[in-house]
């Protein structure tokens, strides 16, 4: 995936979510919404984090291609 598909696939992602969110309007949002906003949540991380891998990569001279998604245990972990 270069960065114009992690980009696209994050603006996907983050209409998603908006669409998720404004569908629970000011209820609380049933089990099988709130699971999908999470994962949502979890697939934006990820793909944060690939493309500050593709950039970091590319700056230091590296394959941008040689980064890899990481698992939502290790993105979930970061501290922001």
């Amino acid at each position: 995936m270069d960065d114009t598909e992690v980009i696209n696939r994050i603006g996907a992602l983050v209409d998603e979510e908006h669409a998720l969110e404004k569908g629970a309007g000011s209820n609380p949002a049933d089990e099988a919404t709130a699971e999908r906003l999470k994962a949502v949540e979890v697939a934006l991380d990820q793909c944060w984090d690939l493309l500050r891998q593709r950039r970091a990569r590319r700056e230091m001279g590296q394959n941008p291609d040689e980064a890899a998604v990481r698992s939502a245990d290790v993105v979930e972990r970061y501290q922001q």
